[in-house]
């Protein structure tokens, strides 16, 4: 896992972190995911300056396997000091080797994060879920390690002032934020109140604000009025002149012609593509995730 102290905002990741929490469904299905509808608590990875440094070490770790479910992988947690906030060995278990960065032996308070994302790497193994290329497969991640109910730390430790900064993981604050979002939209879930850093609340609030705008698009009958018009001008658009799909950037695409015209769209909650038949009203089951959609189509 990175550190850095440049910290990159806004939502450049969105893609990736939306494909991943598509595989994350189809990996684990909407009843696995059921599973984690309790986020691991503030109390289970707390870290005080008073405590043993690795017995504590220890002590996160085994509430994070409890929590991701990992009963049978037992973790040896060593410091040394490296480039990465932290890195894990991958082999077929059961003890997985997980190295912390010095720097957490006096910055303790964000062990919990950095022993949060290498476990969920533990996790992602064994399942055998993984993205092609570094970035990708770290994205991946970051997005489960959040969705799962973990991640709300690696957005904690997220601070900065005005000579200072830092950050853990790949995803952007913000990017945090959307999925921890997503996450609480599903399981009713407020994890604000656990945040210890003014800067990652903020960062929250923005990727909630983004994860809203998903349940508002078109042809979601909770899109607003522009979004309805410009739907509906694409709509006769693609009637008239039948193979047309959609503008780039759009939220929607057409397929068929005049008589057979469907919408496909992505699933505001899985972000499974939908397609529905183009008359007017219509109720859509997603097959993954098995949200409702009430769509004006």
């Amino acid at each position: 896992m990175g550190i850095g102290n440049e910290v990159v905002h806004g939502f450049p990741h969105l893609d990736t972190a939306r494909r991943a929490i598509t595989a994350l469904y189809k990996r684990l299905s909407f009843d696995g995911l059921s599973a984690y509808a309790t986020s691991v608590v503030p109390a289970d990875v707390a870290f005080g300056d008073q405590d043993d440094l690795h017995l504590g070490t220890q002590r996160v770790a085994r509430a994070l396997v409890q929590h991701l479910r990992l009963p049978e992988a037992r973790m040896i947690v060593s410091f040394r000091g490296m480039e990465h906030a932290a890195g894990v060995e991958l082999a077929a278990g059961p003890e997985y080797f997980i190295e912390l960065n010095d720097r957490f032996r006096d910055h303790r308070r964000d062990i919990g994060a950095a022993l949060a994302h290498e476990i969920t790497h533990v996790l992602l193994h064994r399942l055998g879920l993984g993205f092609p290329g570094t970035r990708d497969n770290e994205i991946l991640t970051d997005t489960v390690t959040t969705y799962l109910g973990a991640g709300w730390l690696l957005l904690d430790a997220f601070r900065q002032d005005g000579v200072s900064s830092q950050k853990l993981g790949y995803l952007t604050p913000e990017e945090f934020g959307y999925v921890l979002a997503k996450r609480s939209l599903l399981f009713g879930e407020d994890p604000s109140p656990w945040f210890t850093s003014p800067q990652a609340y903020e960062a929250y609030a923005s990727g909630r604000a983004r994860a809203l705008r998903d349940e508002q698009q078109p042809p979601l009958t909770a899109a607003g009025w522009t979004g309805r018009h410009r739907y509906a001008k694409d709509r006769r658009h693609a009637q008239e002149q039948p193979g047309t799909t959609a503008p780039d950037g759009s939220p929607y695409a057409f397929e068929g012609g005049r008589s057979g015209l469907r919408v496909s769209f992505d699933c505001p909650t899985c972000h499974q593509r939908i397609r529905v038949p183009v008359r007017g009203r219509v109720r859509a089951r997603c097959g993954l995730c098995r949200t409702v959609l009430e769509c004006d189509t």
